[in-house]
């Protein structure tokens, strides 16, 4: 019954709340080549996707965050939910990036490239390393900080290792490196399915770890360290790639 409802009533409402904040955003968009606006209504968008699923976010943590710097998100990824989650609870301006086909979809593409985001290139390491420079280039100049999903996708059951990318862009940027655990959205909104089921979830952000002093060296250092963290936050050991 519960996931019956989530499916007729639930599924509907998040679909039209997207379409009428996606259209919002991109008409800010126009004016405001910054991002800072589309970013507060993506907020606004991911609060009304919480509550019309019945999703209570209980977070802890972001109080070590300085609104006046820029840090690198460092996030486990369970579940779509991840993403309003995050949105919802951190207040920073933040970019992420996106699957490089979106930017190629006409309207929501130049959106998404107005508001900032930056492409996923997972076949082709030269673009890989420039969207990552250009990523460590946003966070040190407009002190804007980036979210990144170093598992390289969401996971069914639980965590995978973190790829280096994150721990790259925050010593190439010289910002901190977040660790940030997100807990049961795989629970409330499981691989496969439409279906939001409600209840709580959670959000711990951890100590911000400095990158002052480090080189691309310590890359692998500070990815495990990240991948360490962000494992005892969530109690889940990752699994082993294939």
């Amino acid at each position: 019954m519960r996931k019956l409802r989530a499916l007729l009533i639930t599924a509907p409402a998040i679909v039209l709340a997207t379409i009428v904040m996606g259209a919002i955003s991109m008409v800010t968009s126009i004016w405001d080549r910054t991002g800072y606006t589309q970013h507060r209504v993506a907020q606004a968008w991911s609060r009304i996707l919480l509550a019309v699923g019945s999703v209570r976010c209980r977070v802890t943590g972001v109080e070590k965050l300085d609104p006046r710097r820029g840090y690198v998100l460092v996030a486990n990824h369970a579940s779509y939910m991840d993403t309003p989650a995050i949105l919802s609870s951190i207040p920073l301006q933040f970019r992420f990036f996106a699957k490089r086909g979106l930017f190629s979809i006409p309207l929501m593409g130049g959106h998404l490239k107005r508001a900032g985001h930056l492409p996923v290139v997972r076949d082709d390491p030269r673009a890989s390393l420039k969207s990552m420079s250009e990523g460590a280039r946003l966070v040190r100049e407009r002190r804007i900080s980036l979210l990144v999903f170093p598992e390289g996708g969401r996971t069914a059951t639980r965590m995978r290792p973190f790829r280096e990318g994150a721990a790259y862009i925050a010593i190439k940027s010289g910002a901190p490196a977040v660790p940030v655990a997100l807990l049961n959205t795989r629970r409330i909104l499981p691989m496969g399915s439409a279906a939001v089921l409600g209840g709580e979830i959670e959000l711990i952000v951890g100590d911000p770890i400095e990158t002052s002093g480090m080189s691309l060296q310590d890359r692998g250092k500070l990815n495990q360290e990240l991948q360490d963290r962000v494992a005892e936050m969530v109690g889940e050991t990752p699994t082993p790639e294939t």
